[in-house]
């Protein structure tokens, strides 16, 4: 593996468990799509180092249990309009 990719590999991890960030937002992060952010977590960072990518995984894997709670709120919030900070507190559901 080059280099140049396995500095990638290491430096999207690093930022994913930092910032418990999404495959999505990692990828606008660095400027990579996320099919090479995906398959740089799933595969390259196995070799690279395992005890990163076992925490990689764990943020991944909580970041699709949430999912759909993000895209019904993003759905609330596209009808309903802006609600009021206390509305949307309310709704917000905290895991």
């Amino acid at each position: 593996m080059y280099a140049y990719i396995e500095e990638r590999v290491l430096n999207v991890a690093e930022y994913i468990v930092e910032h418990g960030a999404t495959v999505r937002s990692a990828a606008r992060e660095f400027g990579i799509s996320k099919s090479t952010v995906h398959h740089d977590m799933q595969t390259r960072l196995k070799n690279l180092d395992p005890a990163l990518a076992k925490q990689v995984r764990a943020i991944l894997a909580r970041n699709r249990e949430e999912r759909h709670i993000r895209g019904g709120m993003a759905t609330y919030l596209k009808y309903k309009g802006n609600p009021s900070k206390n509305e949307l507190d309310k709704r917000t559901v905290i895991l």
